[in-house]
């Protein structure tokens, strides 16, 4: 099968694939880069195994690439996330951490967000695929998929009806020359195929995320990357 604008990293398990991530954020830590972060089980296990691999991350920059509109102690928070499995375990925390402040509502916290990403440079995205496609919080079919000028804008996800949220946009996402997905689990097999094995289609929002001039990878494990093989 073709696959479009991605090189497909196929492991094992979510454990192995944990560690593939976890090596990736070490080695862009030691680099000194800017690392968007993401949300999500198997990733918060990478993060773990990160800080317990290198301890010191005075020289990267963190950043997030979605928020839902919820203070930082909420536990569907995904600073939150990062915070308990990934800046805890650090002896050296970030030179910076650029929170979403979800508290402040979608609309204030993406035009906060907007402005901090103002003339910022990412090197490594980190992002998932939800079983409908989307990643962030750019989901199908919705006009955020459109946006050009701004960096960060409001979300609403009729996965979570009563959390907006904030989202990098398209041309961010794609801005940076490292941009990986992390992908487990038999419920993504499907989303997995629209997103990497087809053309970029709006019904698909992570089929529109690749690096705009660099390197695009997805690591799957056997059971996400199942429908690849047809």
């Amino acid at each position: 099968m073709t696959l479009y604008g991605v090189e497909l990293v196929r492991v094992a398990d979510a454990e192995e694939a944990a560690r593939v991530i976890a090596d990736e954020l070490v080695a862009a830590a030691r680099a000194g880069q800017s690392i968007v972060l993401t949300g999500g089980t198997t990733p918060g296990h990478a993060y773990k195994l990160a800080a317990e691999a290198e301890p010191d991350w005075s020289g990267a920059a963190l950043w997030w690439g979605d928020e839902r509109s919820v203070p930082s102690e909420d536990e569907r928070s995904n600073f939150r996330l990062a915070r308990e499995s990934l800046l805890a375990g650090l002896s050296a925390q970030p030179r910076e951490v650029h929170r979403i402040r979800g508290e402040l509502g979608a609309e204030a916290a993406a035009a906060e967000y907007d402005a901090e990403l103002d003339g910022a440079r990412l090197d490594l995205v980190l992002l998932g695929v939800g079983t409908d496609g989307h990643t962030a919080s750019l989901f199908p079919g919705q006009p955020t998929l459109d946006e050009r000028s701004r960096r960060a804008i409001r979300a609403e996800a009729k996965l979570d009806p009563f959390v907006e949220r904030v989202t990098l946009t398209v041309p961010v996402l794609c801005s940076a020359p490292e941009v990986l997905f992390l992908v487990t689990g038999e419920p993504k097999a499907e989303a997995v195929e629209r997103a990497f094995g087809r053309p970029p289609d709006r019904g698909t929002p992570a089929s529109m995320v690749r690096s705009a001039g660099g390197r695009t990878r997805l690591v799957a494990d056997a059971a996400a990357a199942s429908h690849l093989d047809a």
